[in-house]
This record gives structure tokens, C-alpha cells and sequence, in this order.
């Protein structure tokens, strides 16, 4: 029926509203007490990030150059300390409501920090939605083998990706609620298949099939693997109601998503004796677990999709001072992975995971240490949270964090000690908290 007169334009102004408040999340803003959400529709979105073909990827990467338990040490480090770092990121953005692209701007990198900040990130996780896509079309590919291309399917599967973000966290939620699912199933039957053929035991004790990688190597791959989903923990946490949703997601999350999903990774490579996951999945589990696979790495690219359209939304909102809507950045950002995954970027994701544990630890060591511990900027962020706002003022871009950064990252990079990833990590904070005493530039004490 056609609605007439002062009705249909109000009912039309109203509909607008509601396809605006979809695509935009609150990238911009606080997420109100009435964008919050329970704590399990977090939760299931955080396992979805972790249990996904890139975990199973290193995982197997592990398993085929190391022993079993060194592989458990080497994830268990890598993700054990940057875990804790990742709770009190994820803490942060749940008291503040503030994704980190935007958390950033009062945590250390200011206002063209911030902007450089959102950037990165929305670079790096175009790279991983590439990776990401690439796998579901191979899959897909394996399949149907002479009957479809791969630039064909990669350009379909990412439109798919891009459809479901456009919907926002309720999309994604409702994505991941399918997917996980899904791939629990295939994990389920790949380890009864497993356990059929090989003991415990033997699965534990077994010399490593393949090259051997060292141990700084391995935690570094683990670093770099986990160090986005630590640093991206406000997006998600933002929707949570307080520290303790945050804690039960950041444990959970982890327990389940990054060490069960090593491990099991790790024996399937000793069972079968390779490296690629996909060959892995299809010995043990058959066209069935290919076709879930293929289907549960949907949910994994929807959250890459959308953590980067939050960060280049922010990037566009400080240097060109202009907002832009979410769903259209996720569309430009979703063609540009589209076509990094049909050039052949999986063919360097080791490298990929190498960079990512060099670049990005100085980031959320910054943050970290600027928030809990220097608390500059404590003061205006909670005066303006009891308004539901944001912070007035804030600096440009500190020549400490410049400095922190470059400096950990290369020492990282250069240094023939340690683990490069923990190095990192570990120089950048110090530089940064005794480079801001050494400058005075404790801004407020909250």
C-alpha cells in the first residue's frame, strides 16, 4: 500500500535513520548504554575470530617444524603475555565505549596518531581478509575442480563477506552464530578421523615431519598471528557491560579459539605430515569438512572486514575531517582484499605474520602503558564519558610515540637476541614511559 502525505516522509526519515545507525556501529562515538549487548553475543564473536583456518594455518605451520610441546610452549608464550596486555585494552574500550582506532587518540598517539593508527590497522586486516578470502576460494575450487575460476569465486566469496558486514555487529553476530557451529563440527570429525589412525601418544612424542623452526622464530609467528585481535579487543569489548564480560571473553576467547585450535592444528600436522591446512582437512574429514570449512571462514573475514572499516573510518574523520559511512568503506575496503587474495598474497603468509609481530606490538604496548599506568588523559576521558561525549581536546601526534615506535620495531627487527616479538613489545613500552617522564608530558592524573 502507498502511504500518503506527512506519514510516509516521517515513516521515510525514520527508516533512514535505522539503514544509517546499521552501517555505522558508533565507529565515531561512545557506544550508548543502550547499544550494549550480552556478553555471550561478544563471546561467540571472539571464538569466532580465533577458530578459523589462520589458527589452524599456524597451527599446522608448528606442528610441522616443531615437537609437540614445544609447539604448546611457543603459542603458549606468544599468546600468554600479549593476553594480558589484551584484557586491559579490552577493559579500556568497555569503560569507554571507544573503538580502538579512537581509544588510541587519548591513549598515546593523538589526534594524527591516531588517524596513522586506524590506517595500519585497516591495512593489515585488508591483508588478512585477503589471506582469508583466498583460502575459501581454493576450497571452493578443490571442489569444483575445471569448472569455476579463481578470480570468479574469490570476487563472489567477498562480496558475500561484504553483504554480511554492511549489517553491522548484528550481522556479524548472526554470521558467527552459523559459522562457529560449523566449524566445531569439522574440527569434531578431523579428530575422531585423527584418533582412528594415530594414539595420543604417539601424536605427542612424534619428531616434527618437516624443517625445523626455532623457538624466537615460532613465538614471533604467534605473536603476530594474535597481535591484532589483542589490540582490536575494544571494537568488540566497546558492546560489553563491564570488566567482568571482558575477562570471561579475553579467557574464553583464547582458551578455546588460540590454544585448542593450536594444538589440534598441531597433531593434524604430525598425523598427516604436512603443512597446508586445506590438504590436512580433506584427508582427515573428505569433501564434507571442506564444504564447513569453506562456510565457517566466513565469519572470520566478516570480522576483519569490520574492525577495518572502523579504523579507516576514523582515519578519514581526522584528516579530512569529514564523516564517512561505514558501509561504504566496507565496501571499497572488501573490493581492495578482494584483489590482494586473487594476486596471490597467501603465498607469503609466514612473512605476513613475521611483519605483523614486529609492526604492531608497539601499539598496544603504548596504549597499555599510557591508559593503566601514565593515565594522561584519565581525567578527560571520564569527564566526558558522564556526559556521553568525547573529549574536547587532544594532542597531535607525541614525538615520544614516533620515537617508541620506530625505535621497538627495529631493535625488534635488527636485534639477534631474545624473542623479536617480546622485544618489541618490551622496548617500545619502556622508551615510551621514560620518554614521557623524561619530557614532562603527564598531562592529567585521574
Amino acid at each position: 500500500m502507498i502511504r500518503q502525505g506527512g506519514l510516509m516522509a516521517a515513516e521515510a526519515v525514520q527508516d533512514k535513520t535505522k539503514l544509517a545507525n546499521m552501517t555505522d556501529d558508533y565507529s565515531l562515538q561512545r557506544v550508548p548504554p543502550e547499544g550494549k549487548t550480552p556478553m555471550w553475543r561478544v563471546l561467540i564473536v571472539q571464538i569466532g575470530g580465533f577458530v578459523a583456518l589462520s589458527q589452524f594455518m599456524l597451527g599446522a605451520e608448528l606442528g610441522y617444524g616443531m615437537s609437540f610441546w614445544d609447539a604448546i610452549i611457543a603459542t603458549t608464550v606468544g599468546s600468554t603475555f600479549l593476553e594480558f596486555i589484551a584484557f586491559g585494552l579490552g577493559v579500556a574500550g568497555q569503560r569507554e565505549g571507544l573503538s580502538t582506532s579512537l581509544l588510541s587518540k587519548w591513549t598515546g598517539f593523538g589526534t594524527l596518531g591516531s588517524a596513522v593508527v586506524g590506517l595500519t590497522f585497516g591495512i593489515s586486516l585488508i591483508g588478512w581478509f585477503g589471506i582469508q578470502n583466498s583460502i575459501f576460494a581454493q576450497g571452493i575450487i578443490a571442489l569444483l575442480p575445471g569448472h569455476v575460476s579463481f578470480p570468479l569465486v574469490a570476487a563472489i566469496t567477498g562480496l558475500v563477506v561484504t553483504f554480511s558486514v554492511m549489517f553491522g555487529f548484528k550481522g556479524l553476530s548472526w554470521t558467527s552464530n552459523i559459522s562457529v557451529p560449523a566449524f566445531i563440527i569439522v574440527i569434531g570429525i578431523a579428530t575422531y578421523s585423527m584418533f582412528k589412525g594415530h594414539t595420543l601418544t604417539a601424536l605427542v612424542t612424534m619428531a616434527a615431519p618437516g624443517a625445523a623452526l626455532s623457538m624466537s622464530a615460532a613465538i614471533t609467528m604467534v605473536t603476530g598471528n594474535f597481535i591484532i585481535g589483542a589490540i582490536i579487543m575494544p571494537d568488540l569489548n566497546r558492546f560489553n557491560h563491564n570488566a567482568k564480560d571482558v575477562f570471561w571473553v579475553s579467557v574464553i576467547g583464547t582458551l578455546i579459539g588460540e590454544l585448542g585450535v593450536n594444538i589440534l592444528g598441531v597433531l593434524m600436522a604430525h598425523a598427516v605430515g604436512k603443512e597446508d591446512i586445506m590438504p590436512i582437512i580433506y584427508q582427515l574429514t573428505g569433501g564434507f569438512g571442506i564444504l564447513l570449512v569453506i562456510f565457517s571462514s566466513v565469519k572470520v573475514n566478516d570480522l576483519n572486514l569490520y574492525s577495518a572499516s572502523l579504523d579507516f573510518a576514523n582515519f578519514f574523520k581526522q584528516v579530512f575531517h569529514k564523516d564517512f559511512n561505514r558501509g561504504a568503506i566496507t565496501v571499497v575496503t572488501s573490493l581492495i582484499g578482494t584483489f590482494l587474495s586473487v594476486i596471490g598474497l597467501i603465498d607469503h603468509f609466514a612473512d605476513f605474520l613475521t611483519l605483523l609481530g614486529l609492526v604492531f606490538p608497539p601499539i598496544a604496548s603504548i596504549m597499555f602503558i599510557d591508559y593503566w599506568i601514565l593515565r594522561r588523559s584519565r581525567k578527560e576521558l571520564e569527564e566526558s564519558r558522564l556526559r556521553g561525549e568525547l573529549p574536547e581536546h587532544a594532542e597531535t601526534f607525541p614525538i615520544v610515540t614516533i620515537i617508541a615506535w620506530v625505535v621497538g620495531t627495529v631493535a625488534g627487527a635488527y636485534a639477534n637476541w631474545g624473542i623479536q616479538s617480546l622485544n618489541v613489545l618490551v622496548i617500545s613500552g619502556v622508551v615510551y614511559y621514560v620518554g614521557m617522564k623524561l619530557m614532562g608530558l603527564r598531562k592529567s592524573e585521574a
